[in-house]
């Protein structure tokens, strides 16, 4: 089965422009994701891993306990090992498999999963030289036992080695709702953190060691030296990016937004990310152990978050990888995420923000986890049953340019103007808007007539700064988005800092009300008529424009962050 999505919203990389007669044409290609189906009949498989061992096998960790694996082609290889000890069901079982970077060589590996009394452990397992597709059940150490009493959700789950040669591996809080023990900000406990150990592989105990730069060591701190981060709430997916070995942390949310955390290499350690004094980038309403000044740092704010919506957003989180592959050249640099519930899949280009996500809505059932094939190719699994090849091609240009994307604020209003030429058996545009560039409604949709200029009213009173973007779908079911506008609030005095409105002499009457630095006059097709600097110049201002045709303009006054528009008639 090969499933293909090509419905994708897109911000282009750019900065927030200021508002009104922004003339560009089409943002560029984008990627546009597909799944192909490489195996079914899987049993609720919870992660896919390769062991860097140059054979290019695949293994499956199925949430039961058995570890299957599979040839570089995905042909059957048998069941690599059942992992014993294990409680399974809901958010517990067998979470996660990690190789030992020298597996190849010592042939050992690492496995995460919740124990019979439900407690988070780490073990180890050797496979012997002789049996390459089947490791020894009976070489089972076990490095670390966390204790989880009292819940059987948020058990975190995913083991990683970085390019340091430690295991990481994240924790969740404990479970139940809020962290109401407090663990994320407790230095006592090993929930809700990121924790950073050296694997020993010797035979007797202990089987880890703690690396010598761990952030918490000094004594009597009253931190467990194993933490590497704090503030963590359920970060049951996250990667390294084989490239540049940043950290790439998706954590789920309470009740109300789920969270990406990116940290540059070398800028990981001696973290907090914030939980559960913030839920994403907001306050979440606790008060215990959430000083505004956390003695442990300040809480690092995450790249991205999303509502709890099975529309734009959702309420599970899958954190993914940056694609580093070669087969899909146009997802290079990527990072990849999903959300379990609401089947939503996004691609954050690189070094972009959350304004410039590509959202491929509904676009694969319940993910579970991501991984990578030796050569940094990308794969999906799905409770389901199933596990896909992730590819991309680029996009050719929609049947449409857009010429202009303007807009007027006025006192209750946002006059939305666009111009586009070459449609061609276009579907429609739809006008999004929001309050801080990330989060985005709808404000309604403008059937395509076949080209040429369109107006939209967006009613709306306020005094905050809003953002505009104008989504073109084709009727194949791709869409694009232009870059943003940026439109002052609709303030009653947008519209009246001209008086009069209506101008016979040829003279602009401003009353600005606040400090503005540039003036400008366009034409209603957006033509640059007239610009003057205004710095310094306060109360009422004259200005005399040249000669100009009777007709509709626009008065722009641009200041620090704060703009105006007012439509003017001169006679």
């Amino acid at each position: 089965m090969n499933q293909f999505y090509t419905a994708a919203s897109k911000v282009g990389r750019c900065l927030f422009l200021p508002i009104i007669l922004l003339f560009f044409s089409q943002c560029c290609a984008q990627p546009v994701i597909s799944f192909v189906s490489k195996l079914t009949g899987l049993s609720s498989p919870l992660d896919i891993v390769n062991a860097g061992d140059n054979s290019g096998r695949f293994f499956v960790v199925q949430q039961g306990g058995v570890i299957k694996a599979f040839d570089a082609s995905f042909n059957p290889l048998g069941d690599f090992l059942t992992v014993s000890g294990i409680s399974s069901g809901g958010e517990r079982g067998l979470l996660s498999l990690a190789f030992h970077p020298a597996y190849a060589s010592n042939g050992f590996f690492f496995v995460y999963y919740t124990n019979s009394n439900g407690d988070v452990e780490i073990a180890r397992y050797h496979t012997p030289p002789g049996t390459p597709n089947t490791a020894d059940p009976a070489s089972k150490q076990v490095l670390l036992t966390i204790p989880h009493p009292g819940q059987s959700n948020h058990n975190g789950g995913k083991l990683n080695f970085g390019a340091d040669g430690y295991l990481y591996f994240a924790t969740g809080d404990g479970g139940g709702g809020g962290d109401v023990p407090n663990n994320a900000q407790t230095g006592t406990v090993l929930l809700g953190k990121m924790i950073r150990i050296n694997v020993t592989t010797g035979a007797s105990p202990p089987f880890y060691t703690i690396p010598p730069d761990n952030p918490y060591l000094a004594p009597g701190d009253n931190i467990l030296d194993e933490i590497w981060a704090f503030g963590l709430r359920n970060p049951y997916r996250w990667s390294f990016d084989r490239q540049t070995h940043d950290m790439w942390i998706a954590d789920v949310g309470q009740g109300a937004w789920e969270e990406v955390n990116h940290r540059v290499n070398g800028s990981t350690g001696s973290i907090n990310y914030g939980w559960h004094c913030m839920e994403g980038t907001h306050t979440y309403p606790a008060t215990d152990g959430c000083p505004l000044a956390p003695a442990l740092g300040s809480y690092a704010p995450p790249v991205l978050d999303y509502p709890h919506d099975n529309a734009t957003g959702g309420f599970a989180i899958i954190g993914g990888y940056v694609y580093r592959g070669t087969a899909s050249p146009a997802m290079a640099g990527y990072y990849i995420f999903a959300d379990e519930v609401s089947n939503n899949v996004w691609l954050l280009p690189p070094g972009g923000t959350a304004a410039d996500t590509i959202e491929f809505r509904n676009a694969l059932p319940s993910v579970s986890g991501f991984g990578e094939s030796e050569s940094g190719e990308l794969y999906v699994v799905s409770l389901n049953g199933q596990l896909y090849n992730v590819v991309a091609t680029a996009t050719g240009a929609l049947p449409v340019r857009l010429l202009r994307f303007d807009a007027v604020a006025t006192a209750n209003a946002t006059a939305l103007t666009w111009v586009t030429a070459d449609e061609q058996q276009f579907k429609q545009y739809e006008i999004e808007y929001s309050t801080d560039a990330i989060h985005f409604e709808q404000a309604g949709i403008v059937p395509a007539t076949g080209g040429g200029t369109y107006h939209f009213n967006h009613s709306i009173a306020t005094t905050q700064k809003l953002y505009y973007r104008l989504k073109m779908v084709d009727k194949d079911g791709r869409f694009e988005y232009s870059k943003l506008l940026v439109v002052a609030g609709n303030d009653v005095n947008a519209k009246n800092f001209v008086r009069p409105s209506v101008i016979s002499n040829g003279v602009l009457n401003i009353t600005p009300g606040s400090s503005f630095s540039q003036i400008e006059v366009y034409s209603i097709e957006g033509k640059l008529m007239y610009h003057e600097s205004i710095a310094n110049r306060v109360g009422q201002i004259r200005i005399q424009l040249p000669s100009m045709p009777a007709g509709q303009y626009l008065v722009r006054l641009i200041g620090n962050e704060k703009q105006l528009m007012q439509k003017i008639m001169l006679q």
